[in-house]
């Protein structure tokens, strides 16, 4: 009975010799140890993070900040369990040291307050970084020092603090690897002690949100130092930080993503929100001399909100480990509450206010921008003639092309055009382009608009839907801006960018200022109408728009998502990056990381107008550094 209890509390040399094995064939380990913890080794990796938990398991929530990494083990502190968990350690740094050159262990432990005592704010990050005596890891523990200070909880700056020491692990445990294994195999270790502001110290539970910002910047802080680490020590040279973090993704993950995605799939938001009755109500409007506004009509709402809340808040993103994938869910889960509860407020005043969180409010620079580009741009304007146009039926067909080219490279590709008879315009809804039957579109503005919807909102539709998670092809939160911004850009990339077009974005902008501003619908129409002299079919259109459903504020986003794609790719801003899916400017680094880590891979499809010379040069002038207002001038065309 002794000699059971013994062995379960031990990690067997099977164990060791199975989980090297596969480390030595580059294969993952995922494995459960003794008593409590876990070994994960995403593939071979020149460094291994430790944490040891001590035995009265009052330290909640330190381990938990290993969780995401692509290399760790997480065990008990308890006596019985190091020896053998020394000799896994040490069978890895060997093999990985034969592999690469050089290894470093670094282990991580919570200190308690009395060991910060310069550290008098509530919530402040403070971090003891040990190395050994003999360290040679300056430019290691240089880039970790760094990247700690740059560490914020409740606008708190983290304090850290280095010191030299004969040990470098937690002083009430053994040391992992003795002076003599370390020089033996030829490996480093590094200590950091945490200061627990994660943990309420009385009742002993996690501050979930505190926890979550924490692991963020030590992470990262994390990956920068293994990256400097890996380029100075050892034989391997990955290309960015980013690509030391894992390349597999556990179930959970892709659970809570699948989930996400069978929720997103049934809220078509745009086309919700989108009055049925354009037409009429345009006709209505004209008959009673623009006095009386219209009653607008919407497509019955084909979800109950409220159950689909309920599954929307039962998916377990806690579950996930990886602090940006954990972070992006988390994101996404509360734009789609927000999405849902503007459902269900249509025609409400409320509807506007939830339409102000999810697109934000418009800020006094934008609305400048707007005004200056309908003070310079004049009305009667003929880069649009109204004598040439192409029916729905047309635009169908040349569409319809368009979607054929895409399939050629990508013949996975399920997209179609339909002609519908409860829309004015053009809309991508779900991969598909809908036309409305009544639609007219001058001629001149065919292939412009092609590559606005086809070229830009269904090619990023197909390129999220080959992506491995759906988030991208659903849409990741708040990419409105930016997916509208692209696709305005590529209507000036293809040459197809007027005066016109450019005046009808700025006007949006200004009814969207209006409309908060407390204006009512006709006091917008006739702003649009007499002062800045739209067509009243058009000012009509536009003031429509930006009071569907309540009060949508999405339009101001195509001359905002224009003018910051234009400040990003004029200081180096990657364009393909771009074209992985539905994203927001602020998920760009992300979608670098991923694509750096190999979770993503790169999108099947590109805009044609990317192997046209002349789009090409175009696209040099934006990088050059140009106005949105500048796009319009025919020196810049």
């Amino acid at each position: 009975m002794n000699a059971s209890a013994n062995t379960s509390q031990q990690i067997t040399d099977r164990f060791i010799h199975s989980a090297c094995k596969r480390i030595a064939e580059n294969k993952r380990v995922r494995r459960s140890l003794p008593i409590w913890g876990r070994l994960h080794v995403d593939r071979q990796l020149p460094f291994l993070c430790v944490y040891r938990k001590p035995g009265d398991n009052t330290d909640l929530g330190t381990g938990g900040l290993l969780l995401g990494e692509a290399s760790y083990i997480t065990a008990t502190g308890n006596p019985r369990l190091q020896r053998s968990l020394s000799v896994l350690v040490k069978k890895i740094a060997t093999l990985m040291v034969d592999t690469f050159g050089s290894f470093l262990v670094l282990e991580i432990w919570a200190g308690s307050e009395e060991d910060f005592p310069d550290c008098s704010l509530e919530y402040q990050p403070c971090f003891r970084i040990t190395q050994r005596k003999n360290s040679t890891l300056t430019k290691t523990i240089g880039s970790l020092e760094q990247e700690l200070l740059k560490v914020r909880v409740r606008k708190a700056m983290a304090a850290v603090e280095c010191r030299k020491a004969v040990k470098t692990g937690p002083h009430s445990m053994p040391p992992l690897l003795s002076a003599s294994d370390l020089r033996t195999i030829g490996c480093h270790t590094l200590g950091i002690e945490i200061r627990p502001i994660y943990r309420d110290r009385t009742t002993n539970t996690n501050f979930s949100v505190i926890h979550r910002t924490l692991h963020r910047g030590f992470a990262k802080a994390l990956k920068k130092a293994f990256f400097v680490f890996t380029n100075e020590h050892t034989t391997h040279t990955p290309p960015h930080y980013t690509a030391l973090g894992r390349r597999s993704v556990v179930k959970a993950v892709w659970s809570v993503d699948q989930k996400l995605a069978d929720i997103g799939n049934q809220i078509d938001f745009l086309l919700q929100v989108t009055p049925i009755n354009g037409q009429s109500a345009w006709a209505y409007f004209k008959r009673h001399r623009f006095q009386k506004v219209p009653q607008f009509l919407y497509r019955r709402l084909p979800i109950n909100a409220t159950l689909l809340k309920r599954r929307l808040f039962g998916v377990p993103i806690e579950r996930i480990e990886d602090p940006t994938l954990g972070a992006l869910f988390q994101e996404q889960q509360r734009e789609m509450d927000r999405k849902l509860t503007m459902l269900s407020d249509i025609g409400t005043r409320r509807f506007l206010y939830g339409s102000l969180q999810m697109y934000g409010d418009i800020s006094a620079a934008l609305v400048t921008e707007a005004e200056t580009i309908l003070d310079r741009i004049s009305p009667r304007t003929r880069d649009e003639s109204p004598g040439k146009a192409v029916n729905a039926e047309q635009f169908a067909e040349r569409a319809t092309q368009e979607i054929e080219f895409f399939r050629t490279s990508y013949p996975q590709l399920k997209s179609t055009v339909k002609i519908v008879d409860d829309l004015t315009g053009l809309m991508v809804s779900n991969g598909n382009l809908l036309i409305g039957k009544t639609a007219r579109i001058p001629a001149s503005r065919v292939e412009a608009l092609l590559h606005h919807e086809v070229g830009t909102h269904v090619l990023t539709y197909i390129n999220g839907r080959a992506q491995p998670f759906q988030q991208l092809y659903v849409g990741l939160p708040a990419y409105d801006a930016l997916q509208e911004g692209l696709a305005v850009l590529a209507e000036y990339l293809v040459g197809g960018m007027s005066r016109p077009r450019m005046r009808l974005l700025a006007a949006r902008v200004v009814a969207v200022q209006q409309m908060i501003n407390g204006a009512s619908f006709i006091d917008v129409f006739r702003e649009i109408d007499r002062t800045y002299d739209f067509e009243q079919r058009s000012a009509f259109t536009i003031t429509m728009r930006v009071f569907r459903g309540g009060g949508l504020t999405k339009d101001a986003v195509y001359l905002q998502g224009l003018i910051k794609l234009l400040d990003y790719l004029a200081h180096g801003g990657d364009f393909d990056t771009l074209l992985v899916g539905k994203i927001a400017a602020n998920h760009v680094p992300m979608i670098k990381e991923l694509l750096w880590r190999k979770v993503l891979k790169a999108p099947p499809l590109r805009p044609r107008y990317l192997a046209d010379s002349a789009a090409m040069k175009r696209l040099d002038r934006v990088r050059g550094g140009i106005t949105a207002l500048e796009l319009t001038q025919r020196k810049h065309q």
